[in-house]
């Protein structure tokens, strides 16, 4: 569309970050192209370490969401790299597990590459040990999604 302005990579993941810890799940898919893919080069077991296409990834977005609840993200760090295209991001999310009700901090890096304004690519690297407590709770409910 002429005249219309694309948002920046840096732009793209700091929505993507609001978006996910204000717990709003199709804005996080909104953000990726259709074909984006998600690797997870450390994914615990259980856990598949590549997803791929938007609405594969909303849907999973979406089959973890009741299992935990975001309530703040802190601290957020953008770097852009020397590829446009790509910025690599440090956060860590707060909440709450919701069958339990107890307190989680995961912190995560991410390395994204934004094309046109959509995520097309990520490399998630989690903090597994910290996961690792709420893992039965989180596996349960990604194992009814393939």
């Amino acid at each position: 569309m002429t005249g219309q302005v694309i948002a920046s990579p840096r732009e793209v993941v700091a929505r993507f970050i609001r978006a996910a810890a204000a717990n709003a799940w199709d804005e996080v898919a909104d953000l990726y192209a259709p074909d984006a893919v998600i690797e997870l080069p450390f994914a615990p077991p259980g856990v598949p370490g590549r997803f791929e296409g938007r609405e594969g990834h909303r849907t999973r977005f979406k089959a973890v969401a009741p299992a935990r609840r975001f309530t703040k993200v802190d601290p957020l760090v953008l770097r852009e790299t020397d590829d446009p295209e790509v910025v690599v991001t440090e956060y860590t999310l707060h909440g709450t597990m919701t069958r339990s009700g107890r307190p989680f901090a995961f912190s995560y890096v991410m390395v994204v590459r934004v094309r046109d304004g959509l995520i097309v690519h990520s490399r998630d690297y989690g903090d597994n040990l910290a996961g690792a407590e709420f893992r039965e709770e989180i596996t349960e409910v990604l194992g009814t999604v393939r």
